[in-house]
């Protein structure tokens, strides 16, 4: 039996072409490859298509689909329970936070963030992060 590599599959959502190139290249630097997706209608129809990815970083305000609903909507489909839900956004009340875990996303990273802050943020979930394998 050989041992399954990890998932280094990363995708991430929001509205904004310079977030997304922003957290794409924080990513890439941390070892993972990445997609994109501009709202959260075209996450959903990236999730159906597959492969799943084992992250997904989701802006909280989008047109159409939040990301929110969006959360909702992953959890709300058992095919998809184990992709980890980090939500980055400048939302930073306590309340709005308190929601999005609720709903089922897994961390909150508040903008503005660094690469930094989204590896403490992949290691707390369990994820591999690529760039660290073979490193103490």
């Amino acid at each position: 039996m050989t041992k399954q590599e990890p998932n280094r599959y990363a995708l991430m959502v929001d509205d904004s072409r310079v977030i997304r190139a922003i957290v794409g290249r924080a990513m890439h630097e941390l070892g993972f490859e990445t997609e994109e997706a501009g709202d959260g209608q075209g996450a959903l129809d990236r999730l159906k298509q597959g492969p799943l990815p084992c992250v997904m970083l989701i802006d909280w305000n989008m047109p159409g689909l939040s990301g929110l609903e969006l959360v909702q909507a992953v959890r709300a489909n058992p095919a998809w329970s184990e992709v980890r839900l980090i939500m980055i956004t400048s939302e930073n009340d306590i309340e709005r936070v308190q929601k999005a875990l609720e709903a089922g996303a897994d961390e909150y990273i508040m903008k503005p963030f660094t690469k930094d802050m989204i590896q403490e943020k992949l290691t707390l979930l369990g994820i591999t992060v690529p760039s660290l394998i073979g490193k103490v």
